[in-house]
Order: C-alpha cells, then sequence, then structure tokens
C-alpha cells in the first residue's frame, strides 16, 4: 500500500515575504489534528509564528475538524507550540529584535515516520514594488522557458 504523501505549502509566503532563514521544527498536535491533517485538511496560508514566554506558537493556522471524531474534536484554528532546539529559539528570538522581521509559515508536510513537520522562516516584508519585480522576472523566465521549447 502506498501513502499518498502531504505536502501543504503557503505560495503567499514567498510573494509577500523576502525569506532570509528557514528552520524545519515539529508541532504539538492532538489526535484529532494529526488524523485530519493525513487527509490534507489544513491551510497556512494566514498563519505566522510568535515568541511567548521563551517558546515559539503558530497563531491563524487552520486544520479543520476530523470527519470522525466525536465530541473530542479539537478548535481548528488554536495556538500550535513549535519544537525546536534552545540555540535556535535563541538564535530567532535575537533575528526578532531586528526591524521588519518575522516568522512566516512556509510548508506543513508529513515525514516517512509520520511525524508532522512545519517550515518556518525568518522573513521581511516585501515593498510593493519588489513584488513587481519578482512578478517581472517571472513572466520573462516564463516567455525564455517558451522560447527554448519551441
Amino acid at each position: 500500500m502506498t501513502q499518498k504523501q502531504i505536502y501543504i505549502k503557503n505560495k503567499k509566503a514567498g510573494f509577500e515575504f523576502e525569506i532570509i532563514q528557514t528552520f524545519t521544527a515539529g508541532i504539538v498536535l492532538t489526535g484529532t489534528e494529526i488524523k485530519s491533517l493525513r487527509l490534507g485538511k489544513a491551510s497556512i496560508t494566514e498563519s505566522y509564528g510568535y515568541m511567548h514566554n521563551g517558546e515559539l506558537w503558530i497563531k491563524g493556522m487552520h486544520i479543520s475538524e476530523y470527519s470522525f471524531g466525536s465530541y473530542n474534536n479539537h478548535d481548528p484554528i488554536r495556538e500550535r507550540k513549535v519544537l525546536l532546539h534552545k540555540r535556535e529559539l535563541e538564535k530567532i528570538e535575537e533575528k526578532l529584535k531586528d526591524k521588519g522581521i518575522t516568522i512566516a509559515v512556509v510548508n506543513l508536510y508529513i515525514t516517512s515516520r509520520g511525524w508532522a513537520k512545519v517550515d518556518i522562516a525568518l522573513a521581511r516584508g516585501k515593498k510593493l514594488h519588489d513584488k513587481r519585480e519578482d512578478i517581472k522576472l517571472k513572466d520573462a523566465k516564463r516567455e525564455m522557458d517558451r522560447s527554448m521549447k519551441i
């Protein structure tokens, strides 16, 4: 039996932010959350991270309620704790002191061992002219690929 790989990507993150550094971390989930995540019922487009008491938390991540769950079902938009090494947390906290730096959630996936992992990034918001420049570069690359294909 082959298992479908679950990989949820935040497409807005690359467009809205300039990614400085990425980290891969575990995430604390309840039983019905991981079951729902294995079905691919999650969205991370509006999620972001914040530090609280030396711990990293993700806010705005939506994991739909498990359809076969009972009264023990989870809250779909609850805040979830991110598991990182202490040194990494200290590094992130130090970088967050810089002006304009935020924590963006880039990817959410399940490993081959069945663990839920999240890729977070230290990011800086892009200005409108930066976004326009990215669109121009993407269009130029697409045109070059088309002309090479013919």
